[in-house]
């Protein structure tokens, strides 16, 4: 079966079509209107070996998160979707990038709770026009809606730029490994025999 979904959210603040396909090849057509925030969900489809499209026209006027958090929202419940009742898949993924002078880590359980642990700070406010708290808020909200435990942690940096990029590829590797196949586990990889809550 093949592992997509399609998630349309319209509010008063954002318009969001966004489509995942888990098992793709890396291919990522996204206009948010934040162009840093593109080039993030780029490499993260890229790294991540997904397929993501993500159509997003919000109120830039006002500032740029309502559209970051939305597209995190819909990112969630896409991979909820996507992966249906988690069956024969890893759950857990972890990975350990370096970006130039950063060193991230992440860790994700796939666990149908949420909970999100962010210990990493970034040395300037602004990427460019971007809001460097926004990258927290995303990620948040991927979290918050795909129910699951995750934990995002920077040994090191100096740049935020490359903080940032590390979050996002490092997430990207981490989340890849969490929903492979596992030729050992056909069944739900919980005692429960559910990973629905």
């Amino acid at each position: 079966m093949p592992r997509t979904a399609r998630i349309e959210r319209r509010t008063a603040e954002t318009e969001i079509t966004l489509e995942l396909n888990l098992d793709g090849e890396g291919r990522a057509e996204i206009q948010t209107g934040v162009g840093f925030f593109d080039h993030m969900l780029e490499l993260f489809t890229k790294h991540g070996a997904f397929d993501l499209s993500v159509q997003a026209n919000g109120d830039l006027h006002v500032d740029q998160h309502h559209t970051v958090e939305d597209v995190g929202i819909c990112l969630g419940q896409a991979l909820r979707e996507a992966l249906g009742d988690k069956a024969g898949i890893r759950r857990y993924g972890h990975f350990t990038l370096p970006m130039e002078e950063t060193l991230v880590s992440t860790t994700l359980d796939l666990s149908g709770r949420y909970f999100l642990v962010f210990h990493a700070e970034f040395p300037s406010e602004k990427i460019g026009d971007f809001d460097s708290e926004l990258v927290e808020d995303f990620w948040q909200a991927v979290a918050a809606n795909a129910l699951c435990n995750l934990h995002v942690s920077l040994h090191h940096g100096r740049n935020s730029h490359h903080i940032s990029e590390a979050i996002f590829k490092c997430l990207a590797r981490t989340l890849r490994m969490a929903v492979e196949h596992d030729p050992r586990m056909p069944g739900v990889p919980s005692t429960k025999g559910t990973l629905d809550s």
